[in-house]
């Protein structure tokens, strides 16, 4: 989703990880965002109020009776301002504080305030003994019962004390994705959705295989904004070098083969409300030889047997419950419309989304899309040319909303 004229309130305490924090202010105003800065005592012996200031373009709030604060009850006027908060690093100390609502400094203050009625997306960073200490792991799950907030899982990794484990804060991106999260409407909370993703390989041989050039990039898009929706999602991937942002939300499965994708298919589809197949599935494979293939002098050429393999879409339509809801994608070179309404049919599709490889600046490899979803009611919805992350919220809009 755009962050464009939206106010996002950061909440920095007082751990090593604070350091990262202006790169993610920088990264929140160029994408259109507002930013205000609140922070413990203990904060700035890590960063400076100046640095903070500059980055975010507003003075920091960091004394509740600092003679300099904008209002009186900063506390109170930065919640009123702001349409989430984010707080990082969430020190084990915050976490305690907030679960047992316990309010002494100026981000305390305001996240108390604050809690009732914004989203809040915290992101632990501690050492490992810290983060496993009972008392925080208490807090924790306390702070996931209340419904506006959002706890992020610590990421594993070398620590400031120098050893490996788990209590790092997340990447800026991953707390980019959870504000984003936080803001989006939440229209497919409870629902559960099952999508493909990227281009399947075919072997020919113990070295080579058949595949094509997808990426992925459109399914993942679909399967972030799914979950930023409020979705726990399934998403069933070919080889691909994607990462998931939010992995509370999302269960990845990898597969390499058609045949592969389909058995798995099978296994999750009746969990599912919604599945959107997005992945490029190989309708051809050879069998595999159990040996490289060698060339033999003087050959010329090498012909493979290739068979069928199985129809994902097909397999899932005629297994369709009546909740369920079947959305495919259709990449044509030609007669794109007709060809797209018939595999519609064929295959027992509630909506197909059409794209086309004569269309500059869509199909495979780029970060670029441009589709027509059509409808088994016959309604078409166009999507110019954008981003895939906003393609995939024009997709859910329209099929959200149908």
């Amino acid at each position: 989703m755009s962050l464009q004229g939206k106010h996002i309130l950061v909440g920095i305490s007082g751990g090593i990880a604070a350091y990262k924090i202006p790169e993610l202010i920088r990264s929140l105003r160029k994408a259109g965002a507002e930013v205000r800065v609140t922070t413990s005592r203990h904060a700035l012996e890590f960063i400076t109020p100046l640095t903070l200031q500059t980055l975010s373009g507003a003075p920091v709030y960091s004394d509740v009776f600092a003679a300099i604060n904008e209002h009186a009850t900063e506390h109170i006027s930065l919640p009123d301002w702001c349409d989430m908060m984010l707080v990082a690093p969430a020190t084990a100390n915050v976490l305690g504080k907030m679960s047992s609502g316990i309010a002494d400094d100026a981000l305390t203050t305001t996240l108390a305030s604050c809690a009732a009625r914004k989203p809040i997306v915290l992101a632990p960073a501690m050492n490992d003994k810290m983060w496993e200490n009972p008392a925080t792991q208490q807090a924790v799950a306390m702070l996931r019962t209340w419904p506006n907030i959002t706890v992020l899982e610590p990421t594993e990794g070398e620590l400031a004390c120098g050893v490996t484990g788990k209590g790092r804060m997340p990447e800026i991106d991953i707390l980019q994705e959870a504000i984003e999260c936080a803001l989006s409407p939440k229209d497919l909370s409870g629902r559960h959705v099952l999508i493909t993703a990227g281009g399947t390989e075919e072997a020919i041989d113990p070295v080579r295989c058949i595949s094509n050039h997808s990426t992925g990039k459109m399914g993942f898009a679909l399967a972030h904004e799914c979950a930023r929706r409020g979705a726990t999602v399934t998403l069933i991937a070919g080889p691909v070098a994607l990462a998931v942002h939010n992995p509370a939300q999302i269960h990845r499965i990898d597969v390499v083969s058609a045949a592969e994708m389909h058995e798995v298919c099978k296994q999750e589809w009746p969990k599912a409300d919604l599945a959107i197949l997005c992945a490029a599935v190989a309708d051809f494979a050879p069998e595999a030889a159990a040996t490289k293939i060698k060339k033999q002098p003087g050959q010329t050429e090498l012909s493979l047997s290739l068979h069928l393999t199985p129809d994902i879409a097909r397999s899932l339509g005629e297994t369709k419950q009546a909740h369920q809801r079947l959305i495919g994608f259709a990449l044509e070179t030609d007669h794109e419309t007709e060809n797209a309404l018939r595999k519609m049919e064929q295959k027992h599709l509630d909506a197909i989304v059409l794209n086309s490889l004569r269309d500059a600046g869509a199909g495979f490899g780029v970060d670029t899309n441009r589709v027509t979803i059509l409808t088994a009611q016959g309604e078409q919805h166009s999507l110019p040319l954008q981003s895939k992350a906003d393609i995939a919220k024009g997709i859910l809009d329209a099929l959200t909303n149908h």
